[in-house]
């Protein structure tokens, strides 16, 4: 079977899945009455419960918001911002397009908000005062480095209009334990608070946006964990049997600030030798293949290595500063040193929870006191006494980071599931990924495997752009529940690309706008996935909140030009395209070459058929189906042909 036959047939398989979905679907709900969404009179209800104040959860709580829906978030720790603020991993994991392109538009205020509280509230050097893309760590691994509690002012900040309207509530410290469900329908969520005491809440639909799907089993969600096995997902790189112990290791972080000529060593951790020996702890990493081992040097650039380890993931560069309050460089840890592959938290009773993040934290503490003492040093001798430990950074008592960073969850059984040969290089021509008719965002990372202690099949490799499917994001049982961040559907594999910080952010805030959308239409989520006008209608609300869902670099969110080529777009009309920049030239001239490919992009993208005889065909044949008045093109671009060909599917679809 060919590449292009494999995008086509799988997405024939997914229009006919639908189809058949829409009836029998539509017919259990007419059996099901609507007060599904009706409050009880004792209990507090929303509109929408967040579980999970995460990258995920807060960017579907903006979503709502700006609706006009009233939002409760619950998050386990104190801190809002899951992988952005409380996991301590504000080096931001992003793609090469991301200051112009490739995420929501409420991710790029999050950036934008980050630079400016270090240039209100910090005196900056010269250069980087006229800096646009101010980076205050230049961390070499990323384009925005900063301190986790700026990540934290700044989403207050932008959420403090909707705490000030009481249409947003937030509760710290709690998880979920307990849930009322009756015929796949989520009556109530009871959370239990720190103290031990607990509250219920009702609501319309809930959103799960915890770090590790922690709402899933409450509910009595299906759900995968760790490995899927090969028949399962027809994945290459998937075992033939399933490993459910195979999750990516997870990290507690911490950050550092290089005080020359003083001494912090911190008082040796537990099991600090079988750590150090068992990991083992070293500035090496293994990049396979060729490659091989490359060593990194702590303040210079070894061969074969990409930087200093210490500017690797720097979240504030005293360069970057004339200010009293950074007199020196501060870095945040993340590295295979600390990554705990003694077994994940999933799914496992509390006292082994603890026992295992315990460990994880005598792992994360141990390699800093490594650091410390052990360490080679560039000038010769052993360790860097003048590490100092920055426990105010991520504001607890032990200076680890208030949660591990999460980097695989449970992940919901959903009505689509993304698999390896949706998004990877090797399996497909590009320049995109394969395309999606219901995309609810975009991203773009490698599949980033980390070890999770067993002998993995899955490796690390490149994938095209991507597209986030909403049929991700729908459980396909329990009727009121949508994935808000790394629990969506999709594998083992390709979790390693969906997991990062931009991504998660549009996969938040594409389950927000499907959750308002079915409020607003008094409908479960899979009735508006099911429906191909209010699937549009959703598509529309994210492009106008600035979520592209389709790949155009060169026609960016604020372009007068951004709503109509998405919109657009989302037909699969130019899933076909294969300019290599992944640029559109709005101003080319229209050729044969279009026509056809678009025409193609059509009918295997939503059944629809058109005359690609000529410009004027193509849209007059299109105006015929649905019986509307032809448009007049003024000039022959594709500027123009793309504007009136938008008129008439927004006419069509949102009329």
């Amino acid at each position: 079977m060919s590449l292009t036959t494999y995008c086509r047939l799988s997405k024939k398989v997914t229009q006919s899945m639908k189809k058949y979905l829409r009836w029998t679907f539509l017919l259990i709900v007419c059996l099901t009455s609507l007060s599904w969404a009706e409050p009880f009179t004792d209990i507090p209800y929303f509109d929408v419960v967040i579980t999970g104040g995460s990258t995920g959860g807060v960017a579907a709580a903006l979503a709502l918001l700006s609706q006009g829906k009233k939002v409760l978030i619950t998050e386990e720790t104190d801190w809002l911002g899951g992988q952005l603020t409380s996991q301590g991993v504000s080096a931001l994991d992003e793609h090469q397009w991301i200051e112009y392109f490739g995420a929501p538009a409420s991710y790029n205020r999050f950036r934008k908000g980050v630079r400016s509280y270090y240039r209100e509230n910090f005196k900056l050097s010269l250069s980087a005062q006229f800096n646009g893309y101010f980076n205050p760590g230049n961390g070499w691994v990323s384009r925005l480095c900063y301190e986790p509690k700026v990540g934290v002012k700044v989403i207050e900040s932008m959420l403090s209009q909707y705490l000030q309207a009481e249409t947003l509530t937030v509760l710290y410290n709690v998880i979920p334990v307990r849930a009322k469900v009756e015929d796949d329908i989520i009556k109530t969520v009871t959370y239990k608070l720190k103290d031990g005491s607990e509250k219920t809440f009702s609501a319309a639909i809930f959103i799960d946006a915890s770090e590790i799907g922690d709402l899933l089993p409450v509910v009595g969600a299906e759900y995968g964990v760790g490995a899927e096995a090969k028949s399962e997902t027809g994945e290459e790189h998937a075992p033939y049997l399933p490993q459910p112990k195979w999750i990516q290791s997870y990290t507690y972080t911490f950050a550092l600030e290089y005080c020359p000529g003083e001494n912090h060593v911190i008082e040796k951790p537990d099991n600090y030798e079988k750590n150090r020996d068992n990991q083992p702890y070293t500035l090496g990493i293994d990049y396979g293949g060729s490659v091989g081992v490359a060593t990194y040097k702590m303040f210079s650039t070894a061969k074969g290595t990409y930087g200093p380890f210490w500017s690797y993931r720097r979240l504030i560069d005293k360069n970057n500063f004339k200010d009293p309050a950074y007199p020196h460089d501060i870095v945040m840890i993340n590295w295979p040193g600390n990554d705990f592959v003694g077994g994940a938290f999933i799914d496992v009773s509390p006292e082994e929870k603890q026992r295992l993040q315990k460990e994880a934290k005598d792992l994360a503490l141990g390699f800093l006191y490594w650091l410390q003492t052990e360490v080679k040093r560039d000038d010769g001798g052993y360790g860097y006494p003048e590490f100092k430990l920055r426990r105010d950074i991520m504001d607890t008592e032990d200076g680890l980071s208030k949660y591990p960073y999460i980097r695989e969850s449970r992940r919901i059984k959903g009505f689509i599931t993304v698999v390896e040969k949706d998004v990877c290089v090797g399996y497909l021509r590009g320049p995109r990924a394969c395309f999606f008719s219901d995309a609810g965002g975009l991203g773009k990372y490698f599949i980033d495997i980390h070890a999770s202690g067993y002998k993995e099949t899955a490796k690390s490799s490149e994938v095209y752009p991507f597209q986030i499917p909403l049929g991700a994001l729908i459980p396909k049982r329990v009727k009121n529940l949508l994935a808000g961040g790394k629990n969506l559907s999709v594998t083992h594999i390709t979790n390693g690309t969906f997991r990062l910080h931009p991504v998660e952010w549009a996969i938040g805030e594409a389950s927000g706008t499907l959750a308002a959308i079915a409020l607003n239409e008094k409908l479960l989520p899979q009735e508006v996935w099911l429906n191909e006008k209010l699937l549009r209608k959703t598509q529309v609300a994210l492009i106008e909140q600035g979520a592209p869902i389709f790949w155009f670099v060169d026609v960016p969110v604020g372009s007068p030009f951004f709503n109509p080529l998405q919109f657009t777009a989302a037909f699969g009309t130019y899933q076909y395209d294969k300019d290599r920049e992944l640029k559109f030239y709005p101003e080319k001239q229209l050729t044969e070459d279009d026509l056809a490919n678009w025409a193609q992009g059509l009918k295997d993208g939503s059944g629809i058929i058109v005359d690609k005889s000529s410009p004027e065909t193509f849209l007059a044949s299109l105006a015929s189906q649905f019986a509307l008045d032809k448009p007049v093109l003024d000039q022959n671009n594709r500027h123009d042909f793309v504007v009136a060909l938008d008129k008439l599917l927004r006419t069509h679809f949102l009329n």
